[in-house]
């Protein structure tokens, strides 16, 4: 069976929404919870998730909030991995190790920060070593051939690999050039390694899930489940009910 990354913004709408909504997922199969820090000026995030990140900082929340957040998702679920994903500005400007540091300790297995390339990443991987977390680059379709093989050969044991170019939540359609694009990330590196690869921007069906799985060792859904709770935020049992269900169909239980 796939497994699957569920993307949630931490402490959306309300923290305890979002910890509601947290437990919706683990309890539809979520082998990964990636839970992104709000940021005011994302690169890569389409309006769903950018609407979330603007509510959740308008209501004063603080990046301690954040991990607060994530400590209270490891010591519920210990046996669900987490993922914390954001932007460099709020890693590098309180520095790299400490910012690591603190996201270890409060239960982070893996950093994902886009904006940090694995060539020029400020040293997250060495600070994500030092820390026991593994760091997972994101990889684009327009990747040259030489820039892949260089990624491939930095050991990376996990790779996101983004669907298309553009922002998420838009709809994505996998047609020959995302294959084309997954076999290239999953050749074996210098030392005979191949990485494992989580497909995702725009993935929210089962169907999708299931042109990727030949391919990928999982998807990542985000922008589908904050709809989700954007529709039943205000009958939370119902967005249980329905987040369990689509966390289900994406992975293919």
């Amino acid at each position: 069976m796939r497994k699957l990354m569920s993307h949630l913004v931490a402490n959306y709408p309300t923290p305890e929404t979002s910890f509601a909504a947290a437990q919706a997922l683990v309890a539809g199969g979520t082998d990964i919870l990636e839970i992104q820090l709000p940021f005011s000026d994302p690169n890569a995030d389409g309006p769903v998730i950018q609407n979330a990140c603007s509510t959740v900082l308008s209501s004063g929340a603080t990046t301690k909030d954040g991990l607060d957040f994530i400590a209270k998702l490891h010591s519920s679920f210990p046996n669900v991995k987490i993922a914390l994903m954001s932007y460099c500005s709020l890693i590098v400007t309180p520095g790299v190790d400490s910012f690591c540091k603190k996201a270890a300790a409060a239960g982070v297995s893996a950093m994902i920060i886009p904006d940090l390339p694995f060539d020029c990443d400020e040293g997250l991987g060495a600070a994500c070593s030092k820390y026991g977390m593994e760091q997972i680059p994101v990889a684009a379709p327009s990747m040259s051939e030489k820039r892949m093989s260089t990624l491939l050969d930095k050991g990376f044991s996990t790779i996101y690999a983004a669907l298309r170019a553009g922002i998420t939540g838009s709809k994505t359609t996998i047609d020959d050039g995302t294959i084309s694009f997954l076999k290239r990330l999953a050749k074996p590196n210098k030392d005979g390694v191949i990485p494992h690869i989580y497909g995702g921007f725009g993935i929210s069906t089962g169907e999708q899930a299931d042109a990727l799985e030949q391919y990928t060792e999982g998807v990542v859904a985000g922008s589908v489940f904050v709809r989700i709770i954007d529709q039943y935020r205000n009958n939370v049992p119902k967005m249980q009910e329905v987040l369990t269900a689509k966390a289900e169909e994406i992975k293919g239980r």
